[in-house]
């Protein structure tokens, strides 16, 4: 199992790296989004106010991973599938499915990050636990997001894309709330005690969705 993850996680990486203009449509969309918002604010004479600052950056790591998360298994030929099939058990196709979403969503989240501080500000007072929530933020949308990919593949090519908006969008809420409240905490400067029990819950959520996708993938995989 381990060494069938590491094969397709590096399949992946390869086909990302000669592909690389996708990525850097991803990057571009965040670069862009993130200078539009600079633009709205300075046209009224200021910078967000931290509660705008922390919702802003999480929609904007919100719709950024529901782009990436479809260029994923709802996009890839039935023939490509069947090919996996044959060579690789489906727990391992959907564990590294879910590894890689995960590198991607945190290689647009730290220049993301680096770009929107610049232009919008820095309101942050603990840097050490709002880098902790966006990676961990980061994992969680993308491994919520592979399992919904999963599921949107099972109807094909015309509707695929279409159901991961639709079947996306009310997964990703508990991950959402328990984010920006942490996020909140580390914009406000207040210990890390404070959002211990938040962070918890997100790395068991991790955990839930990811032997959720380890039990249940095999069936989508057999339909």
């Amino acid at each position: 199992m381990p060494a069938e993850i590491w094969h397709l996680l590096l399949k992946d990486l390869r086909l990302e790296w000669r592909q690389r203009t996708a990525l850097a449509g991803l990057l571009l969309y965040v670069g862009g989004t993130v200078y539009v918002s600079y633009l709205s604010f300075t046209l009224r004479g200021g910078l967000p106010p931290a509660p705008a600052w922390n919702a802003l950056f999480w929609i904007i790591l919100l719709f950024a991973a529901l782009g990436a998360a479809g260029r994923g298994l709802a996009q890839e030929p039935a023939g490509l599938r069947l090919y996996y099939y044959t060579v690789a058990r489906p727990e391992a196709v959907i564990l590294a499915k879910i590894v890689y979403n995960a590198l991607l969503l945190l290689a647009l989240a730290g220049p993301g990050l680096l770009v929107y501080t610049m232009l919008l500000g820095n309101p942050v007072q603990s840097w050490g636990l709002f880098a902790g929530n966006v990676a961990l933020g980061a994992i969680s949308l993308a491994s919520s997001l592979t399992l919904v990919s999963a599921i949107a593949a099972r109807a094909g090519q015309s509707g695929g894309g279409t159901l991961l908006a639709v079947l996306g969008l009310p997964v990703l809420v508990p991950v959402l709330l328990i984010v920006v409240k942490i996020s909140k905490n580390a914009l406000d400067g207040l210990p890390w005690d404070v959002s211990q029990g938040p962070m918890l819950t997100l790395i068991a959520l991790n955990f839930i969705v990811g032997a959720v996708s380890y039990v249940l993938f095999p069936f989508l995989w057999r339909t």
